[in-house]
């Protein structure tokens, strides 16, 4: 129950000016939420937040997770930690700070706070899998000093410290395990693949492809991620997750770039590099837990979702 002594229920998003975390305070601020965004812009930027600055309802603080924060709210999307390889790699320490030392700061302000606090994990808590299609009773298959492994295993431990702060403070806790999302706001320049075939493919430039392309990816577009990160923070207290979030629809690398470039009308030929040491060869979400329990299913289908992106990046690499 929120603790709010005002009418608007007061949020803290930390990584508020990320992607995901942009998305989701638009959608709390059109929910009629008192919305505090926190990023250290990192990869995070004020362009993702700039048309809400000027709400009542909106307030944008420079802040590392890392330290501690002192702020009063009713609750908590944690979402600080960068996503793609090529940034949480620069710096694999830092990023295994973000996660680690984050968590540890946001759920002591959840427990000072007594207030709700959703971790945004990752389905690469599964690694590199055994199971198809991943279920989150599935404990993973991570290579624990591999170069992905600062992501990888730093959202194993959050989630660790998240569910023991759960069973030893009694703190209410979601915990969400985010699949492949793409949509506007992603990084033009972060490596990852919807992303990286789309400035490709309206650049006319080759599309590369690593390994064959044989290996699968599942894409939520990301307005269905939001409402089921906003579901997930509206159940019940009995229910903590870890729930996987995810479209369930499954692609082939090289289907997708088939997909972008014939959306695009791009000349842009297909080019093979060798395969990044740990990727994934499969990924897909079982959602089962997800539609039983919050009641989500993603809505938007792959060509609707890549046609808006597409729309979104056309301006900016046409500038």
């Amino acid at each position: 129950m929120a603790r709010t002594y005002g009418l608007r229920k007061r949020v803290l998003v930390t990584g508020g000016a990320g992607f995901l975390g942009s998305h989701l305070c638009e959608r709390l601020i059109a929910d009629g939420c008192d919305v505090l965004c926190v990023d250290n812009f990192y990869t995070g930027t004020k362009d993702n937040v700039a048309h809400l600055i000027g709400s009542p309802h909106f307030e944008l603080m420079r802040h590392d997770v890392t330290f501690p924060l002192y702020v009063e709210v009713d609750e908590i999307y944690n979402l600080a930690c960068p996503a793609a390889p090529v940034h949480y790699q620069h710096d694999p320490v830092q990023t295994t700070k973000t996660s680690v030392h984050g968590a540890i700061n946001m759920l002591g302000l959840a427990k000072r706070l007594r207030a709700r606090i959703l971790q945004a994990s990752t389905s690469e808590v599964y690694g590199d899998p055994s199971v198809h299609p991943q279920r989150e009773d599935y404990w993973g298959h991570v290579n624990p000093i591999g170069v992905r492994a600062c992501y990888d295993e730093g959202k194993r431990c959050a989630e660790t410290l998240f569910f023991d702060y759960h069973r030893q403070h009694r703190l209410d806790i979601k915990v969400a395990r985010i699949f492949n999302t793409y949509g506007p706001r992603v990084h033009p320049n972060d490596g990852r693949v919807v992303s990286g075939f789309i400035v490709q493919a309206l650049r006319d430039e080759p599309i590369t492809v690593f390994g064959e392309g044989r290996q699968t990816r599942s894409f939520c577009y990301v307005s269905d991620l939001i409402e089921g990160l906003v579901r997930l923070m509206a159940s019940p207290e009995g229910f903590t997750g870890p729930v996987n979030l995810g479209n369930p629809g499954e692609f082939t690398i090289l289907e997708l770039a088939h997909k972008v470039i014939a959306l695009t009308g791009s000349s842009s030929q297909v080019v093979y590099r060798p395969l990044p040491a740990d990727d994934p060869m499969q990924r897909r979400p079982d959602i089962a837990l997800a539609q039983r329990e919050l009641g989500w299913t993603p809505a938007v289908p792959l060509e609707e979702g890549l046609a808006r992106t597409i729309a979104y990046f056309r301006p900016l690499i046409q500038r």
